[in-house]
């Protein structure tokens, strides 16, 4: 089969998202991040290396990791690979909810892995070809897929501590959906926990303990990951790229670049 192009499913007529994985030339890596849907990340070559609330797990052909709704994850794919995602809103299993409008899928492997990867591969081969019919066939898929998930996934009992994790990162998102919309202006603790009605303690320590790091890192890695862009694809000076992204100046880009990719942001672009 041919894997060549990225695909993003269109969102007006069939209810998902299914795309090629945007780390898939390696030397690529998403830091800790979380969101409502459910995501799946299908891999069929190369590696991939995922860390799901603290823990990690390393991918190999034929393998998928399945990340559940406000769960916590990072992403690092140091080689090439080709991964299919899907981006399954949380609402299409809305009755099979166990509690406060919640559902979680186990992350240990299932005698039923094969079979799953195997209707993963069809839905996007279905969805390459375009032949007559295809939206049809490419939901017939997933609904087998949602099928598996409720059937053979779904945990029936999770602990009160985890629903209660899963509430604050609601509220959590909010707030980091406001930093990433305004993450190249000088956003203090202070003043985003008086946007939100929080007291600065209150919301540093809600970071902390549910999205397992602290406001500032947080906010380093959203306006890093723009920078790095710009630092690929353009030819901007450093200084420019800083102030572009939100960094008061190049001194504090550079520490937050070299900390994460341990190299100047100048050596980095000159390999390049």
């Amino acid at each position: 089969m041919n894997y060549s192009h990225e695909i993003i499913m269109p969102n007006d007529d069939i209810p998902f998202k299914m795309f090629v994985f945007e780390g898939r030339r390696g030397n690529y890596s998403r830091e800790k991040h979380w969101h409502r849907s459910v995501e799946i990340f299908a891999l069929f070559e190369g590696e991939i290396e995922f860390y799901v609330n603290e823990i990690k797990y390393s991918l190999n052909p034929g393998e998928f990791m399945l990340v559940n709704s406000n769960e916590i994850h990072s992403i690092h794919s140091p080689k090439e690979n080709f991964t299919v995602v899907l981006q399954i809103p949380l609402t299409t299993f809305e009755r099979y909810y166990t509690d406060e409008k919640f559902i979680y899928f186990t992350h240990s492997r299932r005698i039923h892995d094969e079979e799953f990867m195997q209707v993963i591969r069809d839905m996007y081969d279905a969805y390459e070809k375009k032949e007559i019919g295809y939206d049809l066939k490419v939901q017939s898929y997933f609904y087998e897929l949602i099928y598996l998930l409720v059937s053979k996934y779904r945990e029936v009992s999770v602990d009160s501590e985890m629903i209660r994790s899963n509430k604050k990162l609601n509220k959590l998102s909010a707030i980091t959906a406001y930093m990433k919309e305004n993450y190249t202006k000088d956003l203090s603790l202070e003043s985003l926990a008086q946007t939100f009605g929080y007291s600065s303690t209150y919301l540093s320590r809600m970071f902390q303990k549910y999205a397992k790091t602290n406001y500032k890192n947080y906010l380093d890695d959203i306006r890093l990951e723009h920078a790095y862009k710009d630092l690929v694809n353009s030819d901007m000076p450093i200084g420019m790229i800083a102030s572009q992204n939100g960094f008061p100046n190049s001194k504090a880009f550079t520490k937050v670049f070299q900390k994460k990719y341990n190299k100047l942001p100048s050596e980095f672009r000159k390999e390049l």
